[in-house]
């Protein structure tokens, strides 16, 4: 893959892209406003082979990086995350499903697009998560990071309920207080071509109040754009930028005023306990048609986000409705805001959550100004700018960054020194990453590691006989009086695993980790070895794992473990056609890690489509499976599991309740033909036996007709299993 920056004009977005695209190392990837690092994240999902999530900790700030918010991707609750504690939520759509723990077991790269704002207990959440789903303890589960942020901008929110708490766990709020990130070695890359302003003056001013230096001559610059009691039209397209939702409320307010139309009012609903400084929208929501407006949720059905802005159309008493640029007329009602606390149960080290209060509003609100925090990661050709009451770290910086020139800028006040606000621990982080940018000779050589990560990957098959072992307990657990057959054979093939494939693997993984130890490159002869081993596993596996799922169809009576046998051999066969098609990629074309990521990520998406479509027109089990391997006649099981479907419909019951699939099993193997032979069948007795005998025995006699067979056999080594049934009963009484 062709790296998409030059490296004589932008040499540290070079480097950046080979150590995402080209490695496995965990990368800070930081830059000044407008220096392209949201352009950097778009080419990257845009080429690189790589299967990737993108998360931010905002719905603007997602919505903006094309990715889901880290809460609703994780599905984690909004409570702090305490290291060593299990978060339980009572909601189920939080807990993660199947579909999801695949997708993060099977994930390469994950990006975290606006870090700055991401607390440390949070990214150490996403490190718990990670673990678990991925069975491993290297941090984040394996997955290589990419954090896309400007430490200079908006920081995270601690509210002061949770203040005391995760301080008593993290030394800072801020994302590198994480203790898994601690665990990494991560490196930092500053981005330093700027994009999106042109202008050498303000680019300039831009960089003194980014990194604190601001002085009389760069304030005197800032203050020229003061323009007083400016107030244009609304066609020349301006925003207005504040610090605080007090300031955009008069604007919002003033603007609403001058509108024609009748109002109308909408109150909230509040349930319980919810204190009013906490209210996510306002008590009393006054709107007109044609009014601007935002959303203050994320709508469970894509419709809208936390940010989205419109215009009213139509208000009823109980709907509004509004419209977007991308012309969608979006009809809302009452959204539910809870009001939870938090609490950490001694007994079992759980954070839970209590509901205390409801806050029940249209989720809206007037938009023809917003704050700062707000507008992080937009860009406006105008903007009237309010940041004189700057409290927050980064504020000033945000704003003021948002504009492409500075002729676009207004101020509606004048910015003192006091409003422009530096955190000590952010410049202190900063400099503490002086030195941590790799240059070309580290990147070749976290390439080197990389290159031998994924050949560890490609040739490490413990997890395939791992399923294995696991459809073998349970053979041996539930169902090894009917399939002895079927567990001697998937014994037999994993002992022939072991030798022949794990063993053979571990040795020559144990030769690639020296290799990569002491930091020699893939040549072209180790490619050549590499090579020769994929065709061998390839044709090992297909000899050896391939019959444990193909085989082991078979007919079960408990649908809960009818249910784990088939997630089983769905994982398996899965695994086993990706595996198999990574290695004859390797096989045929030799070693490409970008055709290797290649193969990895269509054949996941090709196994969630034929998911998908077997489950949307999936048939009746039986109609699907062959006969089990332990049916000495098939075609006779066959025919009996026919009648008993249509035996069980005709008597509204369930299929096992005519008869459980074991009895089917031993009329296919002994071919009872007399009511006396069909009553010594396990599972039948005298009452099924006699009402059944008719049915039975003359689909037994026609397939013993039909298929020219002396059942003298049968009926011998039927009446000798009788005979030792009998002994060792008789034996068990006599040790009593």
């Amino acid at each position: 893959m062709a790296i998409p920056y030059d490296k004589a004009e932008n040499p540290e977005a070079h480097i950046a892209w080979q150590c995402v695209a080209q490695t496995a190392v965990n990368i800070f990837l930081t830059g000044k406003a407008g220096t392209g690092k949201t352009t950097f994240l778009h080419k990257l999902r845009e080429l690189s082979p790589k299967r990737m999530v993108v998360v931010a900790p905002t719905g603007v700030a997602a919505i903006n990086a094309k990715g889901v918010t880290i809460h609703s991707f994780f599905q984690l609750p909004f409570s702090p995350y305490i290291p060593g504690t299990q978060i339980v939520s009572k909601d189920d759509f939080k807990k993660i499903r199947k579909d999801k723990i695949k997708i993060l077991r099977t994930l390469d790269l994950l990006v975290i697009d606006e870090i700055s704002m991401v607390r440390a207990d949070l990214l150490d959440a996403i490190d718990a998560v990670l673990r678990k789903h991925r069975h491993t303890d290297k941090p984040f589960g394996g997955v290589q990071l990419l954090m896309i942020g400007d430490l200079q901008q908006l920081s995270p929110v601690v509210v002061e309920s949770e203040r005391d708490l995760i301080s008593q766990h993290y030394s800072t709020p801020y994302f590198f207080g994480s203790h898994a990130l601690a665990q990494t070695n991560y490196v930092c890359i500053e981005l330093k071509k700027i994009y999106r302003q042109t202008e050498r003056t303000f680019v300039e001013l831009l960089n003194r109040i980014r990194q604190n230096r601001t002085d009389a001559a760069t304030l005197n610059a800032l203050n020229s754009r003061y323009i007083p009691n400016f107030d244009p039209d609304d066609s020349e397209g301006y925003i207005r930028l504040t610090t605080h939702n007090n300031a955009a409320d008069a604007v919002n307010n003033l603007k609403i005023a001058k509108l024609p139309g009748q109002a109308r009012t909408y109150t909230a609903e509040v349930v319980g306990t919810f204190p009013e400084q906490n209210f996510p929208a306002e008590r009393q929501l006054t709107l007109k048609k044609g009014a601007q407006v935002m959303f203050l949720k994320n709508d469970p059905e894509g419709r809208f986000y936390n940010g989205k802005i419109g215009h009213i159309i139509a208000l009823t008493p109980d709907t509004v409705t509004v419209q977007c640029d991308d012309g969608e007329a979006i009809n809302l009602q009452q959204a539910e805001w809870e009001n939870t606390r938090y609490a950490i149960d001694q007994a079992t080290n759980e954070i839970t959550e209590e509901v205390e209060g409801r806050f029940l509003q249209i989720p809206l609100r007037l938009a023809w100004a917003i704050t700062i925090h707000k507008s992080q990661g937009l860009t406006f050709d105008r903007a009237i700018i309010d940041a004189h009451q700057s409290f927050a770290h980064g504020q000033v910086y945000v704003a003021l960054s948002r504009c492409r020139t500075i002729d676009g800028l207004v101020l509606s006040s004048r910015i003192g020194p006091e409003a422009i606000i530096s955190d000590s621990e952010v410049q202190g982080f900063i400099n503490s990453q002086t030195g941590r940018e790799p240059n070309q000779q580290q990147v070749d050589t976290f390439r080197t590691q990389y290159a031998y990560t994924v050949i560890a990957d490609l040739f490490g098959f413990r997890t395939h006989t791992a399923a294995a072992a696991r459809t073998l307990r349970l053979f041996e657990e539930h169902l090894h009086a009917q399939y002895p057959k079927i567990i001697n054979l998937i014994r037999q093939n994993l002992d022939v695993a072991m030798t022949d494939i794990i063993g053979v693997a571990d040795k020559f993984l144990a030769q690639c980790e020296a290799r990569s130890l002491r930091g020699i490159p893939v040549d072209d002869d180790f490619r050549r070895r590499l090579a020769d081993g994929a065709k061998y596993f390839h044709q090992k596996i297909g000899a050896l794992l391939v019959p444990i799922s193909v085989e082991a169809q078979v007919m079960v009576d408990n649908k809960a473990i009818e249910k784990r046998l088939d997630d089983l051999l769905s994982e398996m066969r899965s695994e086993l056609t990706l595996r198999n098609a990574m290695l004859r990629v390797v096989a045929e074309k030799g070693f490409d890690i970008d055709a290797i990521l290649r193969t990895k990520t269509e054949g996941i998406i090709g196994m969630a489509d034929k998911k998908n479509n077997n489950d949307t027109n999936r048939p009746r089990r039986e109609t699907t499976r062959r006969a089990p391997a332990d049916a000495t006649y098939p075609k006779l099981y066959s025919k009996l599991v026919q009648w008993r479907r249509l035996k069980a419909k005709e008597l509204e019951k369930p299929d096992y309740i005519v008869a459980n699939n074991k009895t089917l099993i031993a009329i296919a193997n002994y071919l009872p033909n007399t009511i006396q032979r069909l009553t010594n069948i396990a599972g039948m007795g005298k009452i099924k036996a006699h009402l059944y005998a008719d049915d039975i025995i003359d689909i037994v006699e026609q397939f013993i007709d039909t298929a020219n067979i002396d059942p003298t056999d049968a009926h011998n080594a039927h009446d000798e299993e009788l005979r030792r049934k009998k002994s060792t009963e008789k034996n068990k009484k006599l040790k009593k």
